[in-house]
């Protein structure tokens, strides 16, 4: 008996993970560039796209934190995108532009801005518009949550909450501030 409880417990866990997953990876996101290749984030994340402009570094931080952005009042960090998912730096054109999201951290969610080569497009995405991502060998990451297949195209669907961890934010020393 306790070898089909495991079996019906683990028959469970998987259904519950692909329902999870199919949840996770359908809706509404915002798709944008890095280089020539398209990425989407949840467009629930997002709170507002700006246009691409100077930020103040702050000393002792990783590469791929920019530096900090006063908008509006509130001191926001802002991270390169590219660098963080370490494509190379380019020089910014008149496309690049700063996604200010909501990183949920903690129960709380905490504005940072992330910088892009260009902003596409809002896309509805389905289950069947997408394919978990494939096997590189190594270790799996978790900000990476599938792959779309839309209008003949590819676009890498990215968890921002886990790409974007509090260990940065933390880094910043800039929470609730």
């Amino acid at each position: 008996m306790p070898e089909k409880e495991a079996i019906l417990t683990t028959t469970a866990t998987k259904e519950l993970e692909q329902v999870t997953a199919s949840t996770v990876t359908t809706g509404k996101f915002l798709s944008f560039y890095l280089g020539k290749e398209e990425f989407a984030i949840r467009i629930s994340s997002v709170r507002e796209i700006i246009g691409f402009q100077d930020v103040t570094p702050v000393p002792q931080t990783p590469p791929y934190i920019r530096g900090v952005l006063n908008l509006r009042g509130r001191v926001i960090p802002i991270v390169d995108l590219r660098c963080k998912c370490g494509l190379p730096s380019i020089e910014y054109g008149a496309q690049a532009c700063i996604i200010v999201v909501r990183i949920e951290t903690k129960g709380a969610g905490v504005p940072m801005g992330v910088v892009v080569d260009g902003v596409s497009e809002v896309v509805n995405i389905h289950a069947n518009d997408v394919e978990g991502m494939p096997d590189f060998g190594g270790e799996p990451h978790s900000y990476l949550l599938g792959v779309a297949k839309l209008k003949g195209k590819v676009k890498v669907l990215l968890d921002i909450d886990q790409l974007l961890s509090t260990n940065e934010i933390a880094a910043l020393n800039l929470e609730g501030k």
